[in-house]
């Protein structure tokens, strides 16, 4: 069982790639840095962008990582406002407070 949850993790963790640059090996690209150009380039509406941003990590880690980008916004934003997260969120989709 343990085992599992060892090799998931191990996946999930690992799983930023190395890339090559004029035959030395690059830094790999970590969950946070895909997930913040993966989300400035959605809202340049740059594909390219996106597409590269996409093959650094796992679909995994990509979605993890933009999730913990939307609750830092979300709370830095409420906080900015002096509003509460959820009429921040609300607010942010077009919902009607709730």
């Amino acid at each position: 069982m343990f085992g599992k949850v060892r090799k998931a993790s191990a996946r999930f963790l690992g799983s930023a790639r190395t890339g090559t640059s004029a035959g030395r090996t690059t830094r790999p690209h970590n969950l946070f840095e895909a997930a913040a150009v993966y989300v400035s380039a959605r809202a340049e509406d740059d594909q390219d962008r996106v597409e590269e941003a996409a093959g650094w990590v796992s679909p995994e880690a990509l979605s993890f990582g933009v999730s913990e980008l939307a609750y830092r916004a979300v709370v830095a934003l409420a906080r900015e406002r002096g509003e509460s997260p959820r009429e921040v969120a609300r607010a942010l989709l077009g919902l009607p407070a709730a």
